[in-house]
């Protein structure tokens, strides 16, 4: 459905739009025995422990052009994190705010400016005794109230990780009113989260778009397309396995991305 905007709607008091980005991210690996699983998890609970991830919400808050008026933060035992950021807006100036279509920075030109509200991240680690596969899950949302949306944040987001699947939902609630009084329930154009994504992330990344125009609602997934069976060994290299075990291995963490990807269980030896 297409949309125009102008290049500078004029509104009436503040803008009352909400807009929320709320996104899941998926690292998985193979780790053969027991010992491998739960070193896995102290390195992803070590890598992407309370204070990195602290971290990580504070450069996104600098992206969004935010004042952190608050900061929450918890590593849990035995396993997992979480940060959560209240915000406020600061006084930046028009111009150097951009709604535009286009990918937001990555993590090392944290240049752009966006808007106001909240943000929080958990972390799930988890493993599959049978299999050796352990999978580390990395729940984020960032809600902004005002004129820019925090689709700025995501291609810094998603290289701030290591994903192998990325699940994204975008949506533009409640309305806010022009100088005329008409309602506008949405104030920046926009066709696919995908837009927002670099080229080399588009390149990468298989993706499907289920979107709901007339309900300013936009799901996007993304799955790697290919990977190098060495950089999933945890614990393990490929000269200590067998030709039948690699192939073995790739089958699981195969049938692991597309579980993930599409939402079910798939038996073994079976495509989605």
């Amino acid at each position: 459905m297409a949309r125009h905007f102008n290049r500078k709607l004029k509104l009436h008091g503040f803008n009352n739009l909400t807009k929320s980005l709320s996104f899941n991210i998926y690292d998985i690996c193979y780790a053969k025995k027991p010992r491998h699983r739960r070193e896995y998890i102290e390195y992803i609970d070590e890598e992407y422990n309370a204070e990195r991830l602290t971290n990580i919400l504070t450069d996104v808050a600098n992206i969004i052009g935010a004042n952190i008026l608050n900061i929450a933060h918890q590593d849990y035992d035995p396993q997992g994190a979480s940060v959560t950021m209240l915000i406020s807006e600061e006084p930046v100036a028009a111009e150097e705010l951009s709604n535009t279509e286009a990918p937001g920075p990555l993590p090392e030109t944290v240049l752009a400016h966006l808007d106001k509200s909240h943000i929080t991240v958990h972390t799930y680690p988890e493993s599959d005794p049978d299999s050796g596969i352990s999978t580390f899950r990395a729940d984020i949302d960032v809600s902004t109230c005002g004129r820019i949306s925090p689709l700025k944040a995501l291609n810094y987001l998603i290289h701030s990780f290591e994903s192998d699947i990325v699940i994204m939902d975008y949506r533009v609630r409640g309305f806010t009113r022009d100088v005329r009084g008409k309602k506008l329930f949405i104030d920046h154009k926009i066709n696919s989260i995908q837009n927002y994504l670099s080229r080399d992330t588009r390149e990468r990344y298989q993706m499907v778009d289920v979107n709901v125009y007339q309900e300013n609602i936009f799901h996007t997934k993304m799955m790697l397309k290919q990977f190098d069976l060495d950089n999933y060994l945890f614990g393990t290299g490929s000269e200590d396995i067998t030709d039948a075990e690699a192939k073995s291995i790739r089958e699981h963490l195969e049938r692991e991305m597309y579980e993930i990807f599409y939402g079910r269980n798939i038996t073994r030896g079976m495509k989605p």
